[in-house]
């Protein structure tokens, strides 16, 4: 489950990157379902960060790697 989710997570890296920011995995707890991340650069403070991370994170990672069921900003 880790390397899909990295592998979403590099999909999806570019888009962040092209307006400052970016993205790190923190970790994968496979038996929850519950993935961390850590938004940086521009994404640090951004009004539309949370908004970032459901729509745009959260989603692509559930919608592509079976067994996700949250997405988390640490």
């Amino acid at each position: 489950m880790k390397k899909d989710v990295e592998n979403v997570i590099k999909e999806i890296r570019p888009h962040l990157q092209a307006d400052g920011g970016d993205i790190e995995l923190v970790d994968v707890d496979e038996k929850q379902g519950i993935v961390k991340v850590r938004l940086k650069g521009a994404c640090v403070g951004c009004p539309m960060a949370q908004m970032t991370l459901a729509e745009g994170v959260g989603r692509n990672l559930k919608e592509k790697v079976p067994g996700i069921k949250d997405v988390v900003a640490v």
